[in-house]
């Protein structure tokens, strides 16, 4: 892809010898299942147990059981974002069936995601060449609250905009860039994965009202509307209050560890520093890689609370100075200190 600012970034990346290298990016059927059929089976669990309350027990226990598949569905989007990588499975018709498969649960547009994150990848945080994420991004506690367990503008919203896609209307500098006009080719499986999601869940919607299912679309259709709350809180880390316009991923993305649990329903994206400097080593490889280049990063924040006092602060001085970006303290740098 071309840069409008004329120039590549030439970024900085942790060197690795080639046997390392071919070790970690080496893709596996095996552990692809593992991850996108153990999260879609948990996915699964609990839309079971979520159907059984619904016709044996209280409804405040069905309400529980919806809850906990919301907070696990949301992160569809990450799952998404690693098949359109096409390093989850070896097999790359597996990529593309589950990408599908992700997409039309979550509401996700993936034709059009590609576009976006691969220009994010190249150019990341270099505007106007990444407009996918541009800084200051500014996270009040207030927005966990308001989005992170119902969300009805956020569903409003993606609905809102699958509509304007299935129309084939493109706003805004980012899209014009991504999908300009005079290439009706790029923009055409935008538009029609768009209907293909109209079309889909209207169906879903009309064969629930046919034999009293009222369940199946909130497990289905509605699930963007709740329980986004772990999403929130582990999506929001990545890039808020680094630096933009570098050349060193360290200094612009943010990694942090998790426990087990939390890493696998975020797709292991808590290794974000890793995941952008090396994009094609595949999700279930990041932990390994982390370790490989460990000595090479800055202090990583160990938990989600950590993570986040550590933003919040940054924060505080935003507040204060608009301008402020929080400058990273690289290896290299710590024995001078």
């Amino acid at each position: 892809m071309e840069s409008i600012k004329g120039q590549p970034v030439s970024w900085y990346r942790t060197k690795l010898d080639r046997e390392t290298m071919n070790r970690l990016n080496e893709k596996s059927d095996a552990k692809g299942f593992a991850q996108t059929l153990g999260h879609l089976g948990l996915m699964a669990l609990l839309a079971i147990s979520a159907l059984y309350s619904f016709g044996h027990w209280h409804w405040w226990v069905t309400v529980i059981w919806v809850f906990l598949y919301g907070t696990v569905a949301s992160f569809t989007i990450n799952a998404m974002h690693e098949l359109i990588h096409k390093s989850v499975f070896k097999t790359q018709a597996l990529n593309r069936l589950f990408v599908r498969i992700y997409s039309f649960l979550g509401w996700h547009h993936f034709e059009h995601f590609y576009r976006s994150h691969m220009r994010h990848h190249q150019f990341t945080l270099h505007p106007p060449d990444d407009l996918e994420v541009v800084l200051p991004v500014h996270i009040m506690v207030r927005d966990f609250f308001l989005t992170g367990f119902i969300n009805p503008k956020g569903m409003y919203g993606t609905l809102k905009t699958t509509l304007r896609l299935a129309r084939g209307k493109f706003e805004g500098d980012w899209e014009n860039i991504l999908f300009p006009a005079n290439k009706p080719e790029i923009s055409a499986p935008v538009i029609r994965w768009a209907r293909i999601l109209l079309i889909g869940h209207a169906l879903i919607l009309l064969v629930s009202l046919y034999f009293g299912w009222w369940l199946l679309p909130v497990l289905t259709t509605l699930s963007p509307l709740y329980g986004s709350w772990l999403f929130f809180v582990c999506n929001n880390t990545q890039h808020i209050g680094l630096q933009d316009d570098v050349d060193d991923f360290r200094l612009c993305c943010r990694t942090f560890t998790v426990n087990p649990v939390v890493q696998f329903l975020y797709w292991h994206m808590n290794y974000h520093i890793e995941h952008h400097m090396y994009a094609a080593v595949p999700c279930y490889n990041l932990a390994a890689l982390h370790r490989a280049i460990l000595h090479d990063l800055p202090d990583c924040p160990a938990g989600l609370v950590a993570t986040w006092q550590e933003i919040f602060a940054i924060q505080h001085k935003q507040a204060k100075d608009p301008s402020y970006q929080h400058v990273v303290i690289l290896p290299e740098q710590q024995s001078l200190i």
